[in-house]
């Protein structure tokens, strides 16, 4: 599956693995299947797009629609972050993009950040690897796609 997450309830957070080729419609199913999900509302987010070999038609439009369908999902009232991890120019910069876009929205409660490794995002969010193994015992979940 392009994208797998893990819920970490001890952390506070939603850590996301992206893999392969992605298209547009799989970040808007991923979005709106984990953030529906009330026990995570507020919670920080990690997704790594490092394994992603290709990002199929990624057009300034559906960042900004995805911005907004993001923003209007997030828990009021409550700060998080979200810290994407993107090695490749292409995806650094509709990070990027996400990010200003989340910027804009009045609704957004989450501050965005891209970063070009993992350890970088980790030390933003404030955990370690070994903290987010703590609770691999969960089961990994692919999103519906």
């Amino acid at each position: 599956m392009p994208i797998v997450y893990r819920i970490n309830q001890a952390k506070r957070i939603v850590i996301t693995q992206c893999r392969g080729t992605l298209m547009e419609h799989e970040f808007f199913d991923y979005q709106r299947e984990v953030w529906s999900r009330p026990e995570v509302a507020g919670f920080d987010e990690l997704v790594d797009m490092n394994e992603v070999d290709r990002i199929i038609a990624p057009s300034e439009q559906a960042v900004r629609d995805l911005a907004n369908l993001s923003a209007s999902m997030d828990a009021p009232g409550t700060a998080s972050k979200f810290a994407i991890v993107a090695g490749d120019r292409l995806a650094f910069g509709l990070g990027q993009m996400y990010g200003a876009r989340r910027d804009f929205n009045s609704k957004s409660s989450k501050e965005v950040r891209v970063f070009v490794t993992r350890a970088q995002a980790l030390e933003w969010l404030g955990v370690t690897e070994a903290e987010l193994a703590e609770e691999r015992g969960a089961e990994p979940r692919d999103a519906a796609l």
